[in-house]
């Protein structure tokens, strides 16, 4: 068998909801079935060149940022976009596997429930957060970036792990419940703002507000596990060894038990 393979006859000039090419909703279909699918009114067919016959393993050649909910609610098989993503990749991913190997919009691994997303490139506001009008954002799994993210980083998040290599924007780690963030780069104003629990990994001191508290300096033997764990993913996280941190917990303004380890780090 060869992957399911979809091709773009012809660059789209409009978002396209993709939530029905995935292993689960594909799975014991053959070409002809696939083809005769409609999205927003237009049959598969008509839109893609297929190949390839395994619907557990889904390629998108020339991928762009019209891909919306690409994986949505996938739980089971691969998806590999061979360009860039739309809004919602990866919405409540479950025991699945993503690999966008260029950029995303907004809301990327948006209440996704486990599994892993590996974002090459960059991606939009809100990774691992809530959709709009649901209060648990991203309750486990990985997220692995290897670019940039936007705005309020793991908003509302419950579980789960996310590294970013590059830099981030403002509120990371917003209204945070548990689990953990990394950041290699830069991170904006408002960090940790409101956040109940979780550790937020960082290398470079951001600018805290007044209920983030300084703890001072601490040897933390658990982190050569933690960052153990973090080698099967092959990020520059893997590099960090150090026990020692800086330690600030908060946000003390909503008695926030949450917390930002302050690492060294050597690329």
């Amino acid at each position: 068998m060869t992957q399911l393979t979809f091709t773009p006859k012809q660059p789209l000039m409009h978002s396209l909801d993709c939530s029905q090419l995935t292993p689960d909703l594909l799975k014991g279909l053959n070409i002809s079935q696939i083809g005769s699918i409609s999205l927003q009114h237009q049959r598969v067919s008509d839109l893609f060149e297929m190949t390839g016959d395994d619907t557990e393993n889904i390629v998108f050649k020339n991928s762009s940022p019209f891909y919306d909910n690409v994986g949505k609610n996938m739980s089971l098989g691969s998806i590999t976009l061979e360009g860039d993503a739309g809004s919602y990749l990866g919405f409540g991913l479950k025991n699945a596997s993503i690999h966008c190997k260029g950029s995303t919009q907004a809301f990327a691994a948006c209440n996704m429930v486990s599994g892993l997303l590996r974002i090459d490139g960059n991606t939009g506001d809100f990774l691992g957060g809530a959709s709009s009008g649901l209060r648990k954002g991203m309750r486990g799994g990985t997220v692995i970036v290897k670019g940039n993210a936007g705005d309020r980083v793991g908003d509302q998040m419950r579980r789960g792990l996310i590294l970013i290599e590059g830099n981030v924007g403002d509120y990371c780690a917003s209204r945070m419940i548990a689990g953990t963030i990394g950041v290699l780069g830069d991170v904006g104003k408002y960090a940790c703002f409101n956040m109940k629990r979780g550790t937020l990994l960082l290398t470079k001191r951001p600018k805290l507000h007044i209920t983030i508290q300084d703890c001072g300096s601490h040897t933390l033997p658990f982190l050569s596990l933690l960052f153990k764990s973090f080698k099967p993913f092959n990020t520059q996280f893997s590099n960090i060894e150090t026990k020692r941190v800086q330690r600030f917990v908060g946000d003390a303004a909503c008695s926030g038990n949450g917390e930002i380890l302050l690492i060294s780090h050597s690329p």
